[in-house]
């Protein structure tokens, strides 16, 4: 079953409407269901933690150290602080699926 969702960008509310359509549930506990998944993805990146979704990708978090970058406008030395990034790694399969969808 194909859903109408937005062009060009996968929201929630799509993510939901997908769980209606494909699990039964109703509108309302779609939405609540992927309310709590992206809360708890939300909470152990914010403890520190890595997600993997398995066949999809991973969410790691990285921190970067203090360093010295430059304005590009005036070419001034600036130092850039420490911090917290998180980055997505696609699985082979997510990679494979989208080099086959050209």
């Amino acid at each position: 079953m194909n859903v109408m969702r937005s062009v060009g960008t996968l929201t929630r509310a799509d993510l939901a409407e997908t769980i209606n359509h494909k699990m039964g549930f109703s509108r309302a506990e779609s939405l609540d269901m992927v309310e709590s998944i992206l809360a708890k993805m939300c909470d152990a990146m914010s403890d520190g933690e890595n997600v993997k979704i398995s066949g999809f990708g991973s969410f790691v978090l990285r921190d970067k150290k203090e360093r010295i970058g430059r304005n590009p406008k005036t070419g001034v030395e600036v130092p850039i602080t420490p911090r917290r990034v998180m980055t997505f790694r696609a699985s082979q399969k997510l990679k494979e699926r989208i080099a086959n969808a050209s």
